[in-house]
């Protein structure tokens, strides 16, 4: 908005309460707020821009956010429209600390309505919206994905739906970068004499990265870094990984991307020591399996000590006629402190990345 100079508002509908399939479509929407027609004419378009401007009312009532509280009582009676309506209300108007009662409230409906794509789908984004905010969880990502691919299989020909799953994953799947354009923008932004707006999350790899036609490999610069293993192992567990997998299960002979992320144990009083080597990432696949790079690495911030995740991502494919589970053997190098003013370990840690491959016969 700040980059194309929009001064009008812009209506966010990220649990797709509209059922949309597909975008972009358009709303002649009154000065009262009131939708006056959906998909429009060309007709109807000029006629609703020439028409005669209603005054607004000045006893309008001012929208407001929905009762909570009445619609959890209303919820315990347990009709699945009804509980579906206060998980949707839970994560529009909870706030991140009511983002664990939401995703409880959808699992409960989908208890009753196992096969109801648009709450598995809303569920997704209740634990994507959890993994962007304080509240986050180990395992919220990958569930995000887990249930925007359950609610995909029960309806392939939803765009929307496709397209969340496509936003983190592999290039051959992309239809374009989701976000090539942040950087433009942003410098653009600055040219004017302006600082470009924060966002609330930064965009990662995958939605930078542009469409495939064909698995590209990039060949290591970089030998194995730690080829005999003889690195000490982070049997403290100063830092932890998460792996997800996207999708959550890939069909044989296609691609995948995989996201590690690195995060130093709060527990543990664990911190990344900058004053050394960036952490190293390397991916070792079984025979059959390709990569698109298996030397990988962080850059280290300016600060001499700093406690923010850690990513990596590559992509692979598994083999023509494969199915089945795989563990694809992965591990990293980093500097890790413990406590405040404790010792600054060189630390080994083997990240397992298991992937589920099946054949729906494409």
């Amino acid at each position: 908005m700040q980059w194309m100079q929009m001064q009008w508002p812009i209506l966010i509908d990220s649990l797709n309460l509209l059922e949309l399939s597909a975008v972009p479509i358009t709303l002649l929407v009154d000065e009262q707020g009131v939708v006056r027609s959906i998909r429009p004419s060309e007709e109807e378009f000029q006629a609703f821009l020439g028409r005669e401007s209603v005054p607004i009312s000045s006893k309008a009532a001012e929208p407001a956010a929905p009762d909570l509280t009445k619609l959890e009582k209303a919820a315990r009676a347990g009709d699945p429209d009804v509980v579906g309506r206060y998980a949707d209300a839970l994560v529009m108007w909870g706030g991140e600390a009511r983002l664990p009662e939401a995703i409880q409230v959808y699992e409960r409906r989908l208890e009753t309505e196992p096969l109801d794509g648009p709450t598995h789908f809303r569920l997704g984004v209740a634990y994507r919206k959890r993994y962007d905010s304080s509240e986050r969880q180990a395992g919220d990502f990958a569930k995000a994905i887990e249930h925007w691919g359950r609610a995909l299989d029960i309806d392939p020909n939803q765009y929307i739906w496709r397209r969340r799953i496509q936003q983190y994953g592999p290039r051959l799947a992309k239809p374009y970068s989701f976000y090539d354009w942040v950087s433009q923008a942003r410098l653009d932004i600055a040219e004017r004499g302006e600082t470009p707006a924060a966002l609330s999350v930064e965009p990662g790899g995958a939605e930078f990265a542009y469409p495939a036609e064909s698995f590209q490999t990039f060949p290591s610069l970089e030998e194995e870094p730690d080829p005999r293993g003889r690195i000490r192992r982070d049997e403290e567990g100063f830092a932890r990984a998460e792996v997800t997998v996207v999708p959550s299960v890939i069909d044989s002979g296609d691609s995948g991307r995989v996201h590690v992320t690195f995060n130093p144990n709060e527990q543990a009083k664990g911190h990344w020591n900058n004053e050394a080597d960036e952490l190293v990432f390397w991916v070792d696949p079984p025979e059959g399996w390709e990569v698109d790079i298996q030397y990988l690495t962080v850059p280290i911030p300016p600060e001499p000590v700093s406690r923010e995740p850690r990513r990596v991502e590559f992509e692979l494919q598994t083999p023509a006629g494969f199915t089945g589970p795989m563990t694809i053997p992965t591990y990293a190098l980093y500097y890790v402190c413990e406590d405040v003013n404790g010792t600054c370990l060189f630390r080994r840690q083997d990240v397992p990345v298991e992937v589920e491959v099946v054949d729906r016969g494409k």
